[in-house]
């Protein structure tokens, strides 16, 4: 951090007209190349071309988000909101408090929309001038610490939409707003929503406030229509779409070769899931984006807390490491994998045991991956497999047997030992289209292009006195990644290994490669 952000907030930068003449002279010509027009520039333009089909006339306002505060002066890294990357094409940190409109053509002249589709507006901020205050004096924005922006036309040809200043965009979104309908995706950015609602209620006028209160409701549901659609609008995955998931997979792959040659280290050193999700996070930050999510780097019993992130615990010999991560490549497609480790490079007959049912139940649900077949199909496939391995050990109450615990209503004593669901689907966000009803969901069938995980788990936490005591203190979990194709499923993740077997010569293999 530079002595400046650090320094006093009474601490005043120069302001005279001869330093800042100063300061605006003696710079070098910018750049006067053209952007080249983005790869996914014409996928993101047949996905508003959906989303145009789906609300025409009407006009959509979808942001990226802002800044957030981490501490005093400090943000967060950006990512946009994941509607917005998926409308533009812009990932990585790209254009806080960026607005995309899709104007419905006809309105921005100030006639009715005459439902010919729309037009693509990104409101952002461009470029500063050397001789504004912002470009040596805004500390959050300014070229001088946060570095350049793209211009006006930089963004257009980079994209194939039309470009205008975020200041323009107040006026804009109001324009006509009694004649037009407006939607906003309220959570991306709160003032953004404000700024929608103020220019709705303008052009609205005085209402009863019985008759106030039911138009905005109306409002926000129209506004809940647009934030699902766009967020089913991503069940299926365009061939681009597809290929960042690859990339995705590969450079998770890579992050846990890497972790697995650091096994050793992790363990001398002491605190080892903070080195696992320390090394992981290297690869993925160097690779793409980052991490996907916060990684669950669980050893020993932490494997048995599902979301464990903190990540305090010792990695030791003899441990299983679950280690759940994903790299978000720069487009933010995720990756959502997870291997089971033994720290020291072979599995006990207990955590073998335990692993190679899980294994088998992961086997069941992906050969479950196909069209046709209904989401919630998968699960029923791996969970029958879990459940036949938990009566096989006695584990289930007396008198209750596979099809018993699988009653949805009187049953379900497996549970104990895998809460949670074995799919979700997955892409730009890694839990993706959550705003899709059940119905659109879990009762869904699986089509060609949709990617979903595959990850069932068994849990015995070291205090569950229900179970053999040898069992006690091991979590597994094995997580894939499926691309469903026209004929059954592809594997995206199927170069890492798998099965027991396979996931010790891996380890053994890396380490001898190291040696």
């Amino acid at each position: 951090m530079s002595e400046e952000q650090k320094a006093s907030p009474s601490r005043k930068r120069p302001t005279t007209d001869e330093f800042r003449a100063f300061v605006a002279s003696g710079w070098a010509p910018r750049g006067t190349g053209v952007t080249p027009r983005a790869e996914v520039a014409d996928h993101a333009a047949r996905r508003r071309d959906a989303v145009s089909a789906a609300f025409p006339g009407e006009r959509l306002v979808v942001p990226a988000g802002g800044l957030k505060v981490r501490s005093n002066d400090c943000d967060y890294v950006f990512r946009p909101h994941s509607a917005f990357a998926h409308l533009t094409g812009l990932g990585s940190d790209r254009e806080p408090d960026a607005v995309l409109v899709l104007e419905p053509r006809g309105a921005a002249d100030g006639e009715q929309p005459d439902g010919a589709g729309h037009e693509a507006v990104l409101y952002f901020r461009p470029l500063a001038e050397r001789d504004t205050e912002e470009f040596f004096g805004d500390s959050r924005y300014g070229e001088f610490w946060v570095g350049a922006r793209p211009t006006l036309a930089d963004i257009e040809s980079e994209l194939g939409l039309t470009a205008r200043h975020i200041d323009e965009f107040a006026d804009a979104v109001g324009k006509d707003a009694g004649e037009v309908t407006v939607r906003v995706v309220r959570d991306a950015d709160p003032e953004v929503a404000a700024r929608v609602d103020k220019a709705r209620d303008a052009a609205a006028g005085t209402q009863e406030t019985a008759e106030a209160e039911t138009r905005v409701d109306r409002q926000r549901e129209a506004d809940e229509q647009l934030a699902a659609f766009l967020s089913k609008l991503r069940f299926v995955k365009d061939e681009w779409e597809v290929e960042q998931m690859r990339d995705a997979v590969a450079g998770t792959h890579k992050g846990f070769d890497a972790v697995i040659a650091d096994l050793p280290e992790a363990v001398r050193r002491g605190r080892g899931e903070r080195w696992v999700e320390g090394v992981f996070g290297l690869h993925a930050r160097h690779h793409g984006n980052g991490v996907g999510y916060d990684s669950i780097c669980a050893s020993g019993d932490h494997a048995n807390t599902l979301h464990w992130i903190k990540n305090t615990g010792d990695v030791k010999d003899g441990d299983l490491l679950l280690l759940d991560a994903g790299v978000e490549v720069d487009s933010l497609f995720t990756a959502d994998i997870t291997r089971t480790l033994p720290v020291s490079g072979t599995f006990s007959d207990a955590q073998r045991k335990i692993y190679d049912a899980v294994h088998a139940a992961q086997e069941a649900g992906i050969a479950a991956c196909r069209p046709g077949n209904k989401f919630s199909d998968v699960h029923a496939a791996a969970i029958r497999v879990i459940a036949e391995h938990l009566h096989e050990w006695g584990l289930l109450p007396e008198g209750v047997d596979v099809e018993g615990t699988l009653d949805a209503d009187h049953g379900q004593y497996h549970r104990r030992w895998m809460v949670h669901g074995t799919s979700h689907h997955l892409g730009i966000d890694v839990h993706d289209c959550a705003l899709a009803t059940r119905e659109e969901y879990s009762d869904a069938e699986l089509r060609p292009g949709m990617v979903i995980t595959v990850e069932p788990g068994l849990y015995f936490k070291a205090d569950d006195e229900l179970v053999p005591a040898e069992l006690r203190g091991n979590g597994v979990r094995i997580e894939d990644d499926i691309l469903i194709t026209e004929d059954g499923c592809e594997n995206l993740s199927a170069a890492m290994p798998r099965s027991s077997a396979e996931v010790e010569r891996w380890i053994a293999g890396i380490w001898a490669a190291r040696a």
